[in-house]
């Protein structure tokens, strides 16, 4: 299929992009490598009478920089920018996470912030954000302002930004050297049934594809503070969580997957 009719317009600046969504109003939409924004809009699912093209501005938001521990990505970064950075072992949960994100092609274009935006709660910028603490700085008519990743997230690709906002960086405070990412598709590339993310040292487990969000377990989270095994942890998630039935997999598939995914995740984060 192709796409309903729109108007085109290429942003120069950050100020720019913003006043220009204000002044086109809620049928407008940013856009920058559209990898979920051009798929819906084949399909109709989205029908946005103008588009904003931020690629222009990739010289301005396109960075990975170190800063007193904490680590601060563009929101016009492409995955493969993460894939391929010298993060060092404190981040490398971010790099090597990125090896699940679709293919090749679509991590050459795909972006950090697009990616938070458009808010899957399967995609692991959702899952790796929460995981992390993370800070998400956000540009609207008002100025900047900054949104924890545990508030960007309201539900099915929706999320707490404004419609005029746009995300221009995030923020990784902590370094994360016990964390990864384990998660399981149909077939290679595809979103993930269910993904599990853990960091040992913060004691945090977020698990995605069991609820509308990137969720954290508590239940598990307790199970790592007070010194349980990988496998206690796994099995308290698991009773902890509702996750749907759908085409993908059943309730109790996704149970199963939560267990093995979860102690993966453990198992690969510990020998960092």
């Amino acid at each position: 299929m192709k796409p309903a009719p729109f108007a085109y317009h290429r942003a120069r600046d950050v100020a720019g992009a913003v006043a220009l969504l204000a002044e086109l109003g809620e049928d407008a939409k940013y856009i920058a490598g559209g990898q979920s924004l051009v798929a819906m809009m084949n399909f109709r699912l989205a029908r946005p009478s103008h588009l904003v093209d931020l690629n222009g501005l990739r010289g301005e938001l396109a960075y990975i920089r170190s800063e007193d521990g904490a680590l601060r990505v563009g929101a016009l970064t492409t995955h493969h920018q993460v894939e391929t950075a010298p993060l060092g072992r404190d981040f490398a949960v971010l790099g090597d996470a990125m090896e699940w994100i679709g293919h090749l092609p679509i991590r050459t274009r795909g972006t950090v912030g697009g990616s938070l935006a458009h808010s899957d709660a399967t995609a692991e910028w959702c899952l790796l954000a929460v995981l992390l603490g993370a800070e998400v700085v956000v540009h609207g008519p008002g100025g900047l302002r900054r949104v924890p990743a545990e508030d960007l997230f309201l539900g099915f690709f929706t999320t707490a930004l404004e419609p005029e906002e746009m995300i221009i960086e995030v923020v990784f405070p902590r370094p994360a050297p016990h964390a990864a990412l384990a998660e399981h598709a149909e077939r290679r590339g595809d979103f993930a049934v269910v993904a599990a993310a853990v960091d040992l040292d913060a004691r945090r487990v977020v698990l995605g594809g069991v609820a509308p969000v990137p969720l954290r377990v508590p239940e598990a989270e307790a199970v790592l503070a007070g010194g349980g095994t990988f496998a206690e942890c796994a099995e308290a998630a698991a009773a902890a969580i509702d996750p749907p039935s759908d085409a993908n997999g059943s309730a109790g598939y996704r149970r199963a997957l939560t267990r093995t995914l979860i102690v993966r995740a453990c198992e690969e984060a510990m020998p960092r």
